[in-house]
């Protein structure tokens, strides 16, 4: 354990922002499988509202710097894909 004062003050907003940042990707992740759900049942207008609530959320924490760019682009770009499919 440090013993620096500013070390253990870097410790507790590290943890803080470690929890903030699971928390948005465990979201992210329910978003996104909603969205599947909705694509699995065929109605598209539900699955097109998921999607634009799960993109909007991905670049969300892209901004945020929860996620890299590239990655939320690769989920938006699957989901979407299987969306323009049904």
């Amino acid at each position: 354990m440090a013993n620096i004062k500013s070390q253990l003050k870097r410790i507790k907003t590290n943890e803080k922002a470690r929890d903030r940042n699971r928390i948005v990707r465990s979201e992210l992740k329910s978003l996104v499988r909603n969205t599947r759900k909705a694509i699995a049942s065929g109605d598209k207008s539900a699955a097109e509202a998921a999607y634009a609530k799960a993109s909007k959320k991905l670049d969300k924490a892209v901004s945020k710097g929860v996620i890299h760019k590239n990655q939320a682009a690769n989920r938006k770009s699957k989901v979407a894909k299987q969306i323009a499919a049904l």
